[in-house]
């Protein structure tokens, strides 16, 4: 069997059915038809249930044998684990080449599930199925407009893949490309990895041309050496992020009940991890800002970071941050203190960071943030002052007191952060070179015409600027290694 054939059907399917299908919309059979016909899937959808009676709009089918001849090659199995293993050879029959696997009651159970996984995987290969899963909620394919999950959400369509063995892990990290509208490309929950293994999918996503980066959730690996020698192929030329669940005794206890996995030592885990060029990140959160910088900013081509703020305090911290990584706090070049001299008041830093001090105009920040990304010293940069002047709009427009002069200052500042945002996306793609925005305003008021402005247009936007130091040091030390060859 062709395990990345089969997992190109599984993404790309031509039809699909849900076996199992329900009338109840609290049950997996259920969900997993709406979630189908919800996210506009264009292919043949079919659905059994031995009672026939009508689901969304679809007539149910009593069995496989009623599907017709040559319509699916992939199938949604919403059955216990006894039913899944019986219905394969039927499967098989109809052209299905891949399936994914809902239901628990295999390894994660003990003994008695250890034996039914077997004979699930054993019928699987006997009749050339490739089966994801079991134990997992679903998959995700943007580029198909499918969504086969017994969960929400649906993320937007995007450049990052997610291969999680935790079903909570993944719908947190689609939940974040909602909330931040950076999209996803391919997702998958992939359970027990009872037979396709999350060095598959990596090395699927690695060749797959929707997909730019890579994230793994994993709590244990059926072949260590089989993974590890996933990520040394593919983070050559994709960045690939880790966040690995049972790094501790307890945690590990937690993992072997969730998926019958076994975790290893997490120091070793770790080190290898690094040797193979792949990215570590100590939680979801993290993962999915590293992801989003990756896939929506293009890689600085040095250590050289220049800092621009509005806001002191943030930029000494900052600074220190920057210092304690291993990213370069570069000094101000002369030629280019001259340059800003000539757009602030003389009290401005005079040095990186660049304070600005409250000097800024109507065209501050749309002027030197070109002007100093464009300085050949720059490699990248962080600036902070987004949605400043967004927060006293909102004040005037929810104030009591409002009047026309407050009114109209609220319009301009409103317009001003929009300029401001759509100024900084325009520079890092003329000029080939990153700008990490950070400002909690993207999280304490999603309108805030700046921030907002800046996910409208797909861009990341960290809440913190230490949180953009971690991502920018990941994507320079990425881009570094690969530069070097």
């Amino acid at each position: 069997m062709n395990r990345h054939l089969n997992l190109q059907t599984l993404f790309n399917p031509k039809g699909i059915a849900v076996i199992g299908a329900s009338t109840h919309p609290g049950k997996f059979g259920f969900v997993a038809l709406h979630n189908i016909l919800s996210a506009g899937f264009k292919g043949n959808v079919y659905a059994t249930n031995p009672k026939t009676p009508v689901i969304l709009g679809i007539q149910t089918l009593d069995s496989v044998e009623s599907i017709p001849e040559d319509s699916i090659d992939v199938a949604m199995i919403c059955l216990g684990p006894q039913q899944a293993i019986a219905v394969l050879p039927e499967l098989a029959d109809k052209g299905v080449k891949a399936g994914f696997v809902v239901s628990g009651g295999f390894r994660e159970v003990g003994s008695e599930g250890m034996e039914l996984e077997k004979e699930l995987i054993d019928t699987a290969n006997a009749h050339g199925i490739c089966i994801a899963g079991p134990n997992g909620q679903g998959f995700v394919s943007t580029p198909s407009k499918l969504c086969s999950q017994i969960v929400s959400p649906y993320p937007p369509k995007g450049k990052i893949s997610i291969a999680s063995q935790s079903g909570n892990i993944l719908s947190t990290m689609l939940n974040l490309s909602r909330a931040r509208n950076i999209g996803i490309a391919r997702a998958i929950s992939i359970g027990n990895q009872a037979q396709i293994s999350v060095a598959d999918y990596i090395r699927y996503f690695g060749e797959d041309s929707e997909t730019e980066v890579v994230v793994a959730y994993v709590e244990g690996l059926p072949n260590g050496r089989d993974f590890f020698d996933s990520l040394s192929e593919i983070s050559v030329d994709k960045p690939v992020i880790i966040v690995r669940g049972g790094t501790t005794s307890d945690g590990a206890k937690a993992a072997s009940s969730h998926t019958g996995s076994m975790a290893s030592d997490q120091k070793i885990f770790d080190t290898a991890v690094q040797q193979a060029g792949a990215i570590l990140a100590t939680d979801p959160n993290e993962a999915f800002e590293y992801a989003a910088a990756f896939a929506t900013k293009p890689l600085p081509r040095g250590r050289k970071v220049i800092v621009v703020t509005t806001a002191g305090g943030w930029g000494v911290l900052t600074a220190d941050a920057i210092s304690q990584s291993n990213l370069n706090l570069m000094e101000l070049p002369q030629d280019l203190e001259e340059q800003i001299n000539e757009y602030l008041p003389p009290r401005w830093s005079k040095g990186n960071p660049v304070d600005l001090a409250g000097g800024e105009t109507r065209d501050t920040i749309p002027t030197l943030i070109p002007l100093i990304l464009a300085h050949p010293a720059v490699d990248s940069m962080i600036f902070m002052g987004l949605g400043v002047q967004g927060n006293v709009a909102r004040s005037y427009l929810e104030s009591p007191v409002a009047t026309a002069e407050t009114q109209r200052m609220a319009n301009f500042h409103n317009a001003q952060e929009q300029r401001y945002a759509e100024a900084i996306v325009r520079a890092s793609t003329d000029l080939r070179k990153p700008i990490f925005v950070s400002t909690e305003l993207g999280i304490a008021d999603q309108n805030n015409r700046g921030p907002k402005t800046l996910k409208d247009l797909g861009e990341a936007c960290f809440d913190s600027p230490l949180s953009a130091v971690k991502a920018l040091e990941a994507m320079t030390n990425f881009s570094v290694r690969e530069n070097m060859g």
